[in-house]
């Protein structure tokens, strides 16, 4: 009788091991990971009233901030592009090249620090840098203010979004409404953000494989929280020394910034949601295949050769980070008048 009994519970029994499995991996995934939220996070000091977002959008578009009134923020963080702009290195002012590759602004404010090198504390700072940088916009920082101070709209704009002040019209301000349009460029609702609310179905096998592997392997190490990166830093070439042409021997990284000997190589880690859009990979802009990229990563930083199998499954894992992404009605630029500041050479 007992042998009777066995045989006729273990069916019962059977299923539960892929179960826990699964339940094991959902709640491991879950202590690592957050979901993207459905409302863009408030900035701490910069409120984002509907006056001000729309001001930041207008001025995120318009490419009278660039010296010459033909590059805008849109031009190397395009939000048609997974908020990239598919190149190596940025095309700025007078055709010259940046020396990295353009991040993502989409779910830019759930970052740490934004730029490679974390120069800027957050997306307020950041949203000066280009605008004043000689090979970027290349817009001297006395000249934005009276740049937009030279547009009707502007005037009319900038006193709704800064109602008070007496003299509205300044570089900060402009950051700061910059900045809260940026954060509502966030990409919710991805196949991994399901999968982590509970939503077992949200990720396929070969998506959990890659999960697996990208936790087991160590990948998440670095590429964890709410953005699957962009929270540390870290050198590239923990292990292995990548080749040049993704880790040039004249761009030292946060070095640059801080001048501290253990600074030298070390980077942001960049956030991976979306990867899928991103391309090319690594500050270099170097590497146009995700599968590349995830094999040069688990060789420099794990001490890793991954396998083929490996690969496609983490590199299908990442395809699961791709979330909704941010419907942008383009604005109405205010009109320039004859006194407006004209484009400089």
């Amino acid at each position: 009788m007992r042998t009777r009994h066995l045989l006729l519970v273990l069916p019962f029994l059977a299923p539960v091991a892929p179960v826990f499995a699964a339940d094991a991996l959902l709640a491991t995934a879950q202590g690592l990971f957050k979901p993207i939220p459905a409302a863009p996070p408030a900035l701490p000091g910069n409120e984002a009233t509907p006056p001000k977002v729309e001001l930041g959008k207008m001025l995120y578009f318009d490419p009278r901030l660039s010296a010459s009134h033909s590059i805008s923020c849109n031009s190397c963080h395009n939000v048609g592009l997974g908020g990239v702009d598919a190149q190596e290195t940025s095309i700025g002012h007078h055709w010259q090249r940046g020396g990295r590759n353009a991040p993502t602004v989409l779910n830019a404010v759930f970052n740490t620090v934004q730029f490679w090198d974390g120069r800027a504390k957050d997306l307020e700072a950041q949203a000066g840098g280009p605008m004043v940088n000689p090979v970027e916009m290349a817009s001297p920082s006395a000249h934005v203010a009276e740049q937009l101070a030279g547009i009707p709209g502007y005037v009319a704009a900038f006193r709704a979004a800064f109602p008070g002040e007496p003299n509205p019209i300044t570089l900060a301000n402009a950051q700061r409404a910059i900045a809260v349009f940026e954060a509502t460029l966030i990409t919710p609702n991805a196949p991994f953000d399901r999968y982590l609310r509970g939503d077992g179905a949200a990720l396929d096998a070969i998506q959990k494989t890659g999960l697996r592997l990208f936790i087991d392997k160590g990948c998440a190490g670095c590429h964890n929280g709410i953005n699957v990166g962009g929270g540390r830093y870290a050198p590239f070439g923990v292990v292995e020394k990548p080749g040049a042409e993704f880790l040039p021997p004249g761009d030292r990284g946060r070095f640059m910034v801080t001048k501290t000997p253990a600074d030298e190589y070390v980077f942001k880690v960049p956030t991976l949601r979306n990867i899928t859009l991103t391309a090319p990979y690594f500050h270099t802009g170097k590497s146009w295949d995700l599968r590349q990229a995830v094999a040069v990563m688990g060789s420099s930083q794990l001490g890793v050769q991954l396998t083929d199998d490996q690969i496609d499954a983490i590199t299908a894992f990442l395809g699961s980070l791709t979330g909704e992404q941010p419907r942008i009605v383009y604005p109405e630029l205010p009109p320039g008048v004859a006194l407006t500041p004209r484009p400089q050479d």
